[in-house]
């Protein structure tokens, strides 16, 4: 399926069925049901698995709608964890349960232990895991590969409730020797934290999303509010805070582009860039999420910040989605400790290859 059919499914499906009344329900509880089966139906959640297992076997760039999607319209679903998750299983060999799927890096997220032996177990916890209450299954990532455990498993696993700025479920789960049903060896073996790393950059396109969602709001509501006997946004000064946003909003789609270029896919599973990629598109898009939602914010003035206008559903996800699977300042350290490893004989040659020489996402 091409990049611009899914993105014109994308756009039918979420456009039409993702409302203010939808997102209010969503805030106050309410899984959206319908709009998950819909997204099911298209095939959305599915759209990086390998075709043997059922999925699209889309490469990142043919994604990137679904992605962008989730952030531009703040369609309240796991279709990004669901859709990480899939193609992780699915290229280690694992046959894909039903139902949202959910991501955790052990190594990362918690203090999680996963045992030796032939039926290895999971114990410890793992914190602010995205959707936690409403997935059948966990897919972790491990110094032993990609394993898969059963959430609803009560005699081991257990879900303490909370949300993030956004109001989506970023739940605590406790393992207590929870039995690993399936498990296989990292089908990327040069990523060092796949869970960690792919999780970023579909962040880091949906992060995009919302973006572009608040640069339109900005723009629309510069043009219509009236003060003085003249629209807000002929003022200057209103005029250079859109520009900032707009260069904002235009690098950050780059860099994240870039990420989905240099991510692995069905066809093709080379890493080489991919951490470098991941850690420019987060901490571009962090940085842009911090100054985008100030700016868009003091164009709206009062009003933006009342529960009741659109723009919160916005801001909120970007200084949500702004801290998972690595804030901008994680990945800003990381990326910089493999620059001063490498010293200057290696800058130039990482930079303009997208690489680093040392490892780049150790924790």
């Amino acid at each position: 399926m091409s990049e611009s059919m899914i993105a014109d499914s994308v756009s039918r499906v979420l456009s039409g069925n993702v409302s203010t009344s939808l997102l209010e329900k969503f805030d106050k509880g309410e899984f959206p049901r319908e709009l998950w089966q819909l997204a099911v139906d298209n095939g959305f959640h599915l759209v990086l698995a390998t075709p043997d297992a059922g999925g699209i076997g889309a490469d990142w760039r043919a994604a990137y709608p679904v992605l962008r999607g989730i952030g531009y319209w703040q369609a309240p679903l796991p279709l990004a964890e669901t859709a990480v998750a899939s193609l992780l299983l699915s290229l280690a060999g694992i046959e894909l349960p039903g139902g949202p799927l959910v991501l955790v890096e052990s190594e990362l997220d918690g203090e999680l232990r996963v045992s030796d032996g032939a039926r290895p177990k999971l114990d410890g916890e793992a914190r602010r895991v995205s959707w936690a209450r409403h997935g059948r299954w966990a897919v972790i990532s491990s110094p032993r590969g990609i394993g898969l455990v059963d959430l609803r498993d009560a005699a081991s696993v257990s879900i303490d409730p909370f949300e993030n700025h956004a109001r989506i479920p970023a739940d605590t789960v406790r393992f207590a020797d929870a039995p690993l049903l399936e498990m296989a060896a990292n089908p990327l073996p040069d990523l060092q934290h796949p869970v960690r790393t792919l999780g970023a950059i579909a962040r880091a396109a949906m992060m995009v999303g919302a973006l572009e969602a608040i640069l339109e709001k900005a723009v629309d509501h510069a043009g219509n509010r009236v003060q003085f006997g003249r629209p807000i946004g002929r003022n200057q000064a209103i005029q250079q805070q859109l520009a900032l946003l707009a260069g904002d909003v235009a690098a950050s789609r780059v860099a994240a582009l870039v990420a989905a270029s240099d991510a692995p896919w069905v066809d093709d599973r080379n890493c080489r860039s991919t951490a470098f990629s991941a850690a420019v598109a987060k901490i571009r898009c962090g940085e842009a999420a911090t100054q985008g939602c100030s700016i868009a914010h003091q164009v709206h003035g009062a009003i933006g910040f009342s529960y009741e206008h659109s723009l919160n559903f916005a801001t909120r996800r970007l200084w949500a989605w702004r801290e998972e699977f690595g804030a901008d300042a994680w990945w800003a350290e990381r990326l910089g400790r493999a620059a001063i490893a490498g010293g200057s004989a290696h800058f130039w040659a990482d930079l303009t290859e997208r690489r680093t020489t040392h490892e780049l996402g150790a924790g």
